[in-house]
């Protein structure tokens, strides 16, 4: 296999020179194998596309790709944003219909967010539609944005912010030791791929920068996670299958993943599920990982409208401190949507767009220093939790720096509780050989709750 260095192309690692055409050049010479070495340098450069069989791209210690915070360079891509397949700003790194491919450190990918956020909030509170030139012609190419679902990134005003890596429609595909930091949106973003290793990457962005997840992984299959070290503004490892109707239609289910021997700082979540989950989930497992001032450890996260069979999950052997709410499966999800008829208590029908979560099984899991709650478990009156097995687990609450009770979870509808147990409601679960430390009641059972051996 050809190697080749990226200096043969002329790059230029002074944190001036554009580099975008050394890199499509660069990418073109081992698009049918070979290896490209990036040596130590910071290398400024756009929007990069990788489309590529049995290769190779090694960083170098040293080595950083600085991308340029220009909107306008990011051409619209048809890809799927927050859910929904539609056109959106170009990935800063995209990889494409790529198979047998390595992308591997040590080496930083910088995606230079402050720029993006700062433009994200003050559009957030000063704008209620289009308005710049690349956000109307969002709109205009995608003429249904306004009825599409959204998680609380913005889609009414079509400034769809991009991730800083997305694999789209590859399979085989190694992901390590890289850093990414400062994304604009989502990090690291496997979408419609298959047989991906991703090992060992560490992902940080600040604690304030929205919705900068870690790694979503979305409508993919056969997936290992592990070693990874996250810290960012939104979710940290979170699953994903697409959003309402559009997810629906697609049709492809989030299946086979591990995710194991990772950290996850500060976070939304830990381990994450949804809260597009329209395709569904079967065959998820997360071990022996360590949740550290994540608001929630374990988080399953939906709402009517969303969609989606949840199914055959497996959390054992994690370790979970300093968080608002170690376990959280929420089915009043309230990012996104303003609709009281997704809130209300009442039994609704069942529609295609109605999620439903069974076979969840919960095991060796241990949480100290909970700052709302022990956990946040509820269920639909139409599609109660079902088969929710939580053994040999414990939780304990913090004895100072409690927050408000309502930070357990991010929901509507709910009327208000003042415990800070377990709050069950909709769900038939199996508690065994389960703890709560701190607290009067360890378990606040509300309407719709079926219990077995404790």
């Amino acid at each position: 296999m050809k190697q080749y260095r990226l200096e043969e192309f002329g790059g230029c690692g002074d944190n001036l020179f554009d580099n975008s055409d050394v890199f499509r050049r660069a990418f073109e010479a081992i698009a049918e194998g070979g290896t490209l070495v990036i040596g130590p340098g910071v290398y400024r450069t756009g929007p990069l596309h990788l489309k590529a069989t049995g290769c190779t791209v090694r960083f170098e210690e040293g080595a950083t790709l600085s991308f340029i915070a220009e909107a306008e360079r990011y051409r619209p891509v048809y890809t799927r944003w927050e859910g929904v397949d539609c056109w959106a700003l170009h990935p800063l790194f995209l990889i494409t219909d790529s198979h047998d491919l390595t992308i591997e450190g040590p080496g930083l990918l910088d995606g230079n967010g402050s720029w993006w956020w700062k433009e994200q909030r003050y559009k957030k509170d000063h704008q209620s539609g289009p308005e710049s030139a690349i956000e109307r012609e969002l709109a205009a190419l995608n003429p249904s944005y306004k009825s599409q679902s959204g998680g609380g990134g913005g889609r009414p005003i079509q400034f769809l912010r991009p991730p800083l890596v997305q694999l789209y429609k590859s399979s085989h595909i190694v992901i390590n030791g890289l850093k990414l930091t400062n994304s604009p949106f989502w990090t690291l973003h496997p979408l419609y791929s298959s047989h991906l290793l991703i090992e060992q990457v560490t992902i940080e962005n600040p604690s304030d920068a929205p919705n900068t997840d870690g790694i979503d992984i979305e409508s993919c299959a056969h997936v290992v996670v592990r070693g990874c070290t996250v810290t960012v503004g939104d979710d940290g490892i979170a699953l994903k299958s697409g959003s309402g109707q559009s997810g629906i239609e697609s049709g492809v289910a989030t299946t086979d993943v591990l995710i194991e021997e990772c950290t996850v700082h500060h976070a939304h979540g830990g381990a994450v599920i949804g809260s597009e989950t329209a395709a569904g989930f079967a065959n998820i497992t997360v071990r022996n990982c360590l949740f550290d001032g994540t608001d929630r450890g374990i988080r399953i996260k939906t709402r009517r409208g969303r969609g989606g069979r949840i199914r055959d999950l497996t959390f054992t052997d994690l370790t979970m401190r300093n968080n608002y709410c170690a376990l959280a499966i929420n089915m009043y999800y309230r990012c996104g949507s303003n609709d009281e008829e997704e809130f209300s208590l009442d039994e609704r029908p069942l529609l295609d767009t109605t999620p439903s979560i069974e076979r969840v099984h919960i095991e060796r899991c241990h949480a100290t220093r909970s700052r709302a709650s022990a956990a946040f478990i509820v269920g639909l009156p139409e599609a109660p939790i079902k088969d929710l097995v939580v053994k040999d687990c414990s939780f304990g609450i913090a004895s100072e720096h409690l927050v408000d009770i309502d930070e357990s979870e991010m929901y509507a509808g709910l009327p208000r509780i003042e415990e800070r147990g377990m709050r069950l409601r909709n769900v038939h679960l199996q508690l065994e050989k389960v703890t709560v430390d701190g607290v009067e009641e360890p378990l606040v059972v509300e309407e719709g709750v079926v219990l077995g051996p404790q």
